[in-house]
């Protein structure tokens, strides 16, 4: 590896990520807080079931930033070759199009990456704190960290607040518990943007939207043809697609059934 290969965007932000967040737990642990008396008590099992959350959001976080969104291949797979013959066979009207940067055949719902430089399918957004895009195969994981990492925050919060002491001369609480209020504010700051980001992925989710076709829905040639979302299925369906898969199939079939619907229904 190249030595200036360690200076990526990539590989600084997972770094300062992994630094803050166990930076934010030494913290934690070094001063006066709920972790401290627990242990002081002998009640190990919290502070572990806290070390354990937060290994584990930052496992997810890495998991999200280091894997495949779902690139669409420049050079299909014979399983692929059989989706485009079956794509084939889908009523014309569906809008594919050729990507202008990459040249490749362009499913529905996917999108150029002018970042990774790459179409991925099923495109929600390119997220900088991760330096990678969320996409098909890693926003189920990528809605499960957000969780994950929500829980993380708001305990991490409530033990900063356990050990802030207020009554006490200005430069005495500065120099005990300045680095500790500094913490919390800043855990203040990330759970709030978290408890945002959670609660506007849960609703597209819900309603099988992205936040690509959310904000540019005006742009997006098979969303402008319909009144309504052509791939919101229910709540339950929308769901259960989502993070299990199911129903399966593609999105040019699901858009294909919609219209059917449309031209039945008009009749």
């Amino acid at each position: 590896m190249a030595p200036w290969a360690l200076l990526s965007p990539g590989v600084l932000v997972r770094t300062g990520h992994t630094v803050l967040t166990w930076g934010i737990t030494l913290v934690l642990f070094l001063h006066d807080t709920a972790l401290r008396q627990w242990e002081e008590q002998g009640e190990l099992l919290l502070p572990l079931i806290f070390l354990l959350l937060v290994l584990g959001s930052l496992l997810l976080y890495l998991a999200v930033s280091l894997m495949d969104p779902g690139y669409v291949n420049v050079q299909p797979q014979p399983q692929e070759e059989a989706k485009e013959e079956q794509t084939a066979m889908v009523p014309q009207t569906i809008p594919l199009r050729r990507c202008r940067y990459c040249l490749v055949l362009q499913p529905l719902r996917a999108r150029h990456c002018r970042e990774c430089r790459r179409c991925v399918r099923r495109y929600d957004h390119h997220c900088p704190w991760m330096e990678n895009c969320v996409g098909e195969r890693n926003h189920p994981l990528f809605v499960a960290y957000l969780a994950l990492q929500l829980v993380v925050l708001l305990w991490g919060l409530y033990l900063a607040w356990s050990g802030l002491r207020f009554f006490q001369p200005w430069g005495l609480w500065l120099r005990s518990s300045g680095l500790l209020f500094a913490t919390f504010l800043l855990l203040s700051l990330f759970s709030l943007v978290a408890g945002l980001l959670l609660a506007s992925h849960l609703y597209l989710v819900g309603s099988n939207t992205t936040t690509w076709e959310f904000i540019s829905s005006h742009r997006i040639a098979y969303l402008r043809q319909r009144p309504g979302n052509p791939f919101d299925r229910g709540l339950i369906r929308n769901l259960a697609h989502f993070f299990c898969g199911w129903p399966s199939g593609s999105w040019e079939t699901l858009w294909a059934e919609e219209e059917e619907e449309g031209s039945s229904q008009a009749v």
